[in-house]
């Protein structure tokens, strides 16, 4: 499974490979829209990883932070794929996570109106519901 150089392989090969990305199509695209950083650089999908190398990928509102373990070619499962890399993001990185779930706002589209009954019911149980 290794690749027949053992020195480099394509980035968004390598994402996908190790399931950080599901397809990759997604993993060339997050490359394109400056979402995945190679030691603090923006990358083309493209552009190849070495081991030792550390990968920032933007999600939302966290930043993920990953150590290149190994360098892979084909997918492979998820047991094998933890042997190539390793996560390094700061816990803090998933309490924004945690913050965010456990806030009581519900968020309405701009242009849909007042909410109807039926979703202000429902906007009423779901703030209960984190509130416990």
């Amino acid at each position: 499974m290794e690749p027949k150089n053992n020195e480099h392989i394509r980035i968004d090969k390598w994402l996908w490979a190790v399931r950080i990305f599901k397809t990759r199509n997604t993993a060339a695209n997050a490359c394109k829209k400056s979402k995945v950083l190679l030691n603090g650089r923006n990358v083309k999908p493209s552009h190849t990883v070495k081991i030792g190398d550390v990968i920032e990928i933007r999600h939302s509102i966290i930043t993920r932070t990953f150590n290149v373990k190994g360098l892979l070619e084909k997918r492979v499962s998820a047991k094998i794929a933890v042997d190539y890399v390793e996560e390094i993001t700061p816990p803090q990185e998933f309490k924004k996570l945690r913050v965010i779930r456990d806030t009581p706002f519900a968020l309405r589209e701009k242009g849909t109106g007042r909410p109807t009954k039926k979703d202000r019911r429902e906007i009423t149980r779901l703030k209960n519901k984190n509130v416990r």
